[in-house]
């Protein structure tokens, strides 16, 4: 029970890895703010978790959402000790016919989002030692592929994001990290796994030769979360199976 009586907040909750990121911080005794848009997919998680859950329905792209999230945070708790960043999305196009507006979304969803929160709320965490911010970037912001260029540069931003972070919340009590999962079953996945060829690939490119599952990627960030990792600050943990040493 390395999180009893700590409270952590996880955006992007309703689904796959924010879900299951969410799940095992309550396993591990935390109480859990569930963040994301939709409220039905929150209400459907904090049934699972049960009394540790509470669903905050919010757009963390959009600042007037965070401004509210933040306020609520302060009323409710005054301080909190963890904050996991996982929500995100991605799209696919030709780099040369990606229209400006999904391109901002994309930034917006993946980047403006990590920023806005971390700004929001880091002021709610700093003072007391111990406290961690994990952002959620991807092995596509280390090692970019064709059809996701926006997506790419959103996530290799994270990844630096988070170490300017590091630098400047790490001396107030705040270690600050990300994780780059590889490719992961999830609900946003599901669909291009049901092509036996591309799902062929995928394992085939990975040195363990599965696809990931959300609660390994969650294992990663409850151990940045914990004390286990007290001494690890500004880097960015790579939980892709093996799939960039192919």
């Amino acid at each position: 029970m390395r999180f009893k009586g700590k409270v952590a907040v996880v955006t992007g909750a309703g689904s796959g890895i924010g879900e299951s990121i969410a799940v095992r911080f309550a396993q591990e005794g935390a109480q859990v703010v569930l963040v994301g848009r939709t409220q039905s997919k929150l209400e459907a998680v904090a049934k699972k978790i049960g009394e540790l859950a509470i669903p905050f329905s919010a757009d963390v792209s959009n600042e007037s959402d965070v401004k509210q999230l933040a306020a609520f945070l302060k009323e409710r708790f005054g301080e909190f000790d963890i904050l996991v960043n996982n929500a995100g999305g991605s799209k696919h196009g030709k780099l040369l016919e990606i229209p400006l507006q999904e391109w901002e979304e994309v930034q917006a969803s993946n980047l403006r989002s990590v920023f806005l929160v971390s700004k929001e709320l880091a002021p709610l965490m700093i003072g007391k030692s111990g406290r961690s911010i994990i952002n959620m970037a991807s092995i596509s912001g280390i090692q970019s592929g064709a059809m996701i260029a926006h997506y790419s540069a959103a996530k290799a931003a994270v990844i630096n994001l988070t170490r300017s972070f590091a630098l400047e919340l790490s001396p107030l009590g705040v270690r600050v990290n990300s994780v780059s999962p590889g490719f992961v079953e999830t609900p946003l996945t599901e669909e291009g796994l049901k092509n036996d060829r591309f799902a062929a690939s995928i394992v085939r490119n990975t040195a363990l030769r599965r696809v990931g599952q959300p609660n390994e990627i969650a294992g990663v960030v409850a151990f940045l979360a914990s004390d286990d990792a007290s001494y690890v600050t500004g880097t960015d943990i790579v939980a892709d199976g093996g799939w960039l040493i192919m």
